[in-house]
């Protein structure tokens, strides 16, 4: 291979390698779009599977996903696959850097398609998923599917779960015990988990108590702002101050003594039922990319909360068997929370 083609080649891997570094920094900032058209997008994808492979991206994998404003982005790296000539003498069939950077692309085009299927609430055949990504990177499905899967958990706070083994199909599955699978209300819609998340988070780092001005201040920076309806959370006063409050997940209370009356939030008791403050740190510090032990005062306070819930869980089982030894009456089922009016 002539010296100038090999300095053209290397230079050409550093800036795919440039570029996977920069997308990969960017995969903690905010790109939302509207759902509608991301929705068109993943249709499209399902719903047409080539019959010979095409060498340029799919038009979806271009799109930036449907998301909170501050988790997701889509790639704006310029590389395409049509970019290469395969045939070109002397270039390797695909480069290893132009792969994971189309992996990374199939992966956001299966989210899409997953958030798709979500809000229309089906699930999401394998088969489906592999007409996504295209025949060309079935072997890579356990990459791309991880990818999205954690992307998904970063912005929506959802686990993609398996839920039919004889046919398999996967769903988005909210962390939290939400109505409707996440999405407060009935009818189609995305989860607003996140939102809850990232409430209860701002509560535990004000010291388990924030003011609604305070709350308010850092959602803003987020661009989610009260009274304006967001394209994932809907309208969000209402979504804090009636909603999660009325599911118990928050506790709205009046400032004492305040003049003029201000207002407050707290942990509800659904919110203590499901979640811990270890949790909260956890997904807190995996969407800004650190570690809790990062964060060490709250990670303390986090590890004395565990220790009491396990000395808690300690003293139920203790009164659970000497109940069983005489003899304790039949309980009964567990009460799930409060539904809520649509």
């Amino acid at each position: 291979m002539p010296r100038g083609h090999k300095s053209k080649l290397r230079a050409q891997e550093k800036q795919l390698q440039t570029q996977g570094e920069a997308k990969a920094c960017r995969d903690g900032q905010a790109t939302a779009k509207e759902v509608p058209k991301a929705e068109r997008d993943s249709s499209a994808a399902s719903q047409s599977q080539p019959k010979a492979e095409s060498s340029s991206t799919p038009k979806a994998s271009q799109k930036a996903t449907p998301s909170a404003k501050l988790i997701l982005s889509s790639s704006s790296s310029k590389s395409d696959e049509s970019s290469h000539d395969e045939n070109e003498p002397g270039m390797p069939k695909e480069h290893p850097f132009l792969h994971q950077d189309m992996i990374a692309r199939r992966a956001m085009v299966l989210l899409q398609h997953l958030l798709h299927n979500y809000n229309l609430k089906q699930l999401t055949t394998k088969e489906e998923m592999l007409k996504v990504i295209t025949k060309k990177y079935e072997d890579d499905f356990p990459e791309i599917l991880r990818k999205a899967s954690e992307k998904l958990e970063d912005a929506f706070a959802v686990e993609v779960r398996e839920v039919n083994s004889s046919q398999p199909s996967y769903n988005l599955i909210s962390k939290l015990k939400l109505p409707n699978n996440g999405r407060i209300r009935a009818g189609r819609g995305l989860p607003k988990t996140s939102f809850l998340m990232s409430v209860l988070g701002i509560i535990f780092i004000q010291g388990n108590c924030a003011s609604e001005e305070e709350i308010w201040k850092i959602l803003k920076k987020k661009r989610i702002y009260p009274g304006k309806k967001h394209r994932i959370f809907g309208e969000p006063r209402k979504l804090m101050t009636h909603y999660l409050v009325k599911l118990k997940y928050l506790e709205y209370r009046q400032v004492a003594n305040s003049d003029p009356p201000s207002y407050e939030f707290l942990w509800g008791p659904q919110a203590h039922a499901e979640t811990s403050k270890m949790k909260v740190l956890e997904y807190l510090a995996k969407i800004n990319k650190t570690t809790p032990r990062a964060i060490s005062i709250l990670y303390e306070e986090a590890l004395k909360d565990q220790q009491k819930r396990a000395e808690a869980r300690d003293e139920d089982n203790t009164d659970t068997t000497d109940q069983s030894t005489e003899g304790s009456p039949e309980k009964s089922p567990a009460a799930s929370p409060t539904p809520v009016d649509t």
